[in-house]
């Protein structure tokens, strides 16, 4: 009985060992695996100043809902007190009743030919500024009916490129707090923004070139998203980085294909 127990014991024993043997990854292995350098990007965005202009239907279904509020809304305080008026002016001229002068100092027609005036001078601001004309891509004050978004040049490898904010990560930060260091670093502290969250967005993962590598693979970019809080506070002008600020559809233009395809996932 006691040489069946301990063969038993024997057997688990070297099961437990083999499984082991099998599921520990050999020094060899663990040192092979490629290393990334982690990057936190940040995308900015200029939210629209104005709505968009409507599209010739739209502006057909808008005036059809306008007419059917006006034909069921109720009388305003100024069409009811204009209709009073009127019916007092009647019975004035009538000799009817007598009213003090100061009653009709002012009338309610007074005011509305008062406010026509004045929506008469009103002119509002255009929709194509003058750095659309000069397709001055530094500028925010452009594109006012679309989003826009951030681009500095940043240097990779041998080259510039224009891209997302980008930094590489520091031991001790969060992601989020590489992002916002990252901003303060490539367009200084003019520029305010307001992060949405601390989780990431989106993710672009890019190779160095082989005679560019020494202890990394490549870079993996996680990007944040964060608008701004004044759309008159922008770059330095005495800066030195480059930047743009773009469209969707220049951004399609600008930015590497594969690049261009990660970034489009998070845009609205």
């Amino acid at each position: 009985m006691r040489i069946l127990v301990n063969r038993s014991l024997l057997n688990v024993s070297r099961l437990l060992s083999a499984r082991t043997a099998t599921t520990l990854p050999s020094p060899t292995a663990a040192q092979c695996e490629p290393k990334w350098d982690l990057y936190a990007g940040v995308l900015v965005e200029r939210l629209p100043i104005v709505t968009k202009t409507l599209e010739p239907i739209e502006a057909k279904f808008k005036q059809m809902l306008d007419q059917i509020e006006l034909e069921k809304s109720l009388k305003s305080n100024h069409e009811l007190r204009k209709e009073t008026e009127k019916q007092q002016l009647e019975l004035l001229k009538a000799g009817k009743i007598d009213l003090d002068s100061e009653a009709l100092k002012q009338t309610a027609q007074d005011l509305e030919d008062a406010y026509n005036e004045e929506f008469a001078r009103f002119k509002p601001a255009p929709r194509v500024t003058e750095a659309d004309e000069k397709n001055d891509i530094r500028s925010l004050d452009r594109k006012l009916e679309e989003t826009l978004v951030l681009l500095v040049e940043q240097k990779l490898g041998a080259k510039s490129h224009y891209l997302l904010p980008q930094g590489l990560h520091k031991k001790g930060e969060s992601m989020r707090q590489t992002a916002e260091r990252t901003l303060k670093e490539c367009c200084g502290e003019n520029l305010q923004v307001t992060f949405y969250g601390n989780a990431p967005i989106g993710f672009y993962k890019y190779k160095y070139p082989a005679n560019a590598r020494t202890e990394a693979t490549g870079a993996k970019v996680f990007f944040f998203r964060s608008v701004l809080k004044d759309t008159n506070a922008n770059i330095a002008s005495n800066s030195k980085v480059k930047y743009q600020w773009l469209s969707q559809e220049e951004l399609k233009k600008q930015l590497q294909q594969s690049y261009y395809q990660s970034v489009s996932q998070f845009l609205l």
